[in-house]
């Protein structure tokens, strides 16, 4: 029989099982996973009651990204009106969020998808021109964060000696909607996947006694090419009126 009090002394003092990316091993529900869908519902529903102006405050624009640059970021917790474009993305989350959560840990995990996410948005930045209408074309949608996690899950599977094909034929399938479909930001899918390969890799092949150092590490690096690519593409651009 022990104490209560030596039990907790106990725990306190013993390791937390580690997954073989560094991860702690957690028991319940993805939490992280289940409050990024939680807020984008939570947006889509106020994009609805509000009759656009929710989008218009938060959707990314490259036009107005050097000065209001929140938008690389909050456009990913917003949608088109229509019921599937939330739908897809937020089941696209669920199939590989959970996943990636338990293998990376949280911490790791969020700094993957909010990357992600602003990697999307610079992508659309970096592939807009100045002096057409893409420059003043609103985009919104997770599907950027969505694609780098399922650029980050390749090398996973492959560190754990399964099969990533299924994922590879996806992600094509996705790349490839543009050619039939209008109204699909096929930029954001690259800027995401190419920052979710990245990051994906790096956590993948970092050996054990440095998966500290590159889960902060990676991600602060990419942040840094992120940011440095926008002031770039900025700088290069023709200044446009305001409409």
């Amino acid at each position: 029989m022990q104490c209560v009090d030596c039990v907790a002394q106990a725990a306190k003092a013993s390791r937390s099982a580690r997954t073989v990316f560094g991860g702690t091993v957690r028991g319940g529900r993805p939490v992280v996973t289940l409050t990024i869908i939680g807020l984008c519902v939570v947006s889509w529903v106020l994009q609805l009651a509000t009759g656009g102006a929710w989008t218009q405050q938060w959707a990314f624009v490259p036009v107005f990204g050097d000065e209001e640059p929140w938008r690389f970021l909050t456009a990913a917790f917003l949608h088109s009106t229509s019921p599937l474009h939330i739908l897809f993305n937020m089941y696209a989350l669920w199939l590989v969020g959970p996943f990636l959560e338990q293998a990376f840990g949280r911490g790791r995990f969020i700094a993957l998808y909010l990357l992600a996410a602003v990697g999307g948005s610079v992508g659309v930045l970096l592939l807009a021109d100045p002096l057409s209408t893409s420059w003043l074309t609103p985009v919104v949608g997770a599907s950027g964060a969505v694609f780098g996690l399922f650029g980050a899950i390749i090398p996973v599977l492959r560190r754990m000696g399964r099969n990533a094909g299924q994922i590879v034929v996806l992600i094509a399938i996705n790349m490839a909607l543009p050619f039939f479909m209008d109204n699909i930001a096929w930029q954001a899918h690259v800027g995401g996947l190419v920052v979710g390969l990245v990051i994906g890799a790096g956590y993948a092949a970092a050996p054990r006694e440095r998966q500290k150092l590159v889960g902060w590490a990676l991600p602060t690096a990419v942040g840094v090419v992120l940011v440095a690519l926008t002031v770039w593409k900025y700088s290069t651009a023709v200044s446009l009126p305001m409409l």
